[in-house]
């Protein structure tokens, strides 16, 4: 048994990345979250950017897949599958934000983003921008390639 997850990168015209601040934890995250029983992951990653962010842009091909191995008092490995969400305008007022979860949410420099996500979160994105440049698919394992 595993858990699912899927996230949504997502550029401005600039290169940078969309990241969000949550309040329940420490880093910036990736816009996503876990997948729902009833859903698939493509579903998931567009119903955590209305829920979060009141963002519905079209969902696009999967980017990376990470297998996350348990950690953190989590039980169960997540598999992670990043889509890509394009590239998009910020919003003039900034972004709604479900401050249930969200403390904050911006576009990020590339070079950035190492600084502010976790360390086995941070690879993602370089990652899946090279996949979204090549067109392939990446695999990693814990934030590494294999």
């Amino acid at each position: 048994m595993f858990y699912a997850a899927a996230a949504v990168i997502i550029t401005d015209r600039g290169g940078r990345v969309l990241l969000a601040k949550p309040n329940y934890r420490d880093g910036w995250l990736i816009p996503g979250g876990y997948v729902e029983p009833d859903e698939h992951p493509h579903q998931a990653a567009a119903r955590e950017l209305r829920e979060e962010l009141a963002l519905s842009v079209p969902i696009g091909r999967l980017l990376v897949v990470d297998w996350s191995m348990p950690r953190d008092g989590r039980p169960r490995s997540v598999v992670n599958l990043v889509f890509d969400g394009g590239v998009i305008e910020p919003p003039a007022s900034g972004f709604t934000l479900q401050r249930e979860e969200l403390d904050d949410a911006r576009f990020v420099p590339v070079d950035e983003t190492a600084a502010l996500l976790p360390p086995h979160i941070a690879p993602r994105v370089p990652a899946a921008l090279r996949a979204r440049e090549s067109g392939d698919t990446v695999y990693l394992a814990d934030g590494s390639a294999p």
